[in-house]
């Protein structure tokens, strides 16, 4: 069956998964380092990992696999859910794949040296309207690939 799993700290489209996980009768499981509300529903499943670096991504790498789908900004984590088999989605709409996964990983690391040096750089643009409605398409579409992937 398939699954959701939200990297649920700072991320802005948990109502929106909800939604789409409720239409189509989906186990979610919101993971973060501190308690966060959700819909009192027994598939919605709050997750509070111990506070520190990547705790909450290594709960759910260790989970997500072929079939599931993982909302997450994290690039390590995307990398690590892609290599599982399993499909990540940032709150933006853009869907990590294989194909660009090496890419990001590089582009992250450069960002985090260059800040490191004491350069100052711009950061992500902000969310806005336009970025819910990319991840809500774009989270129907790997819930129907998910679901083609569970089948077989």
């Amino acid at each position: 069956m398939t699954t959701i799993y939200i990297d649920a700290d700072a991320c802005p489209v948990k109502d929106e998964t909800y939604k789409v996980a409720a239409r189509n009768g989906l186990k979610t499981y919101v993971v973060s380092n501190s308690w966060i509300r959700v819909p009192a529903t027994p598939a919605i499943e709050q997750v509070v990992v111990d506070a520190g670096p990547d705790v909450a991504d290594d709960w759910i790498a260790e989970r997500a696999g072929p079939g599931d789908v993982v909302v997450t900004n994290d690039i390590p984590l995307a990398d690590r859910v892609l290599k599982a088999g399993g499909q990540a989605i940032a709150p933006n709409g853009r869907v990590f794949t294989a194909d660009m996964i090496g890419s990001a990983l590089a582009s992250r690391s450069i960002g985090e040296h260059l800040r490191s040096m004491g350069e100052v750089t711009s950061g992500p643009k902000a969310f806005g309207p336009q970025d819910r409605s990319k991840f809500l398409q774009a989270l129907d579409q790997a819930v129907v690939k998910a679901r083609r992937v569970v089948v077989r």
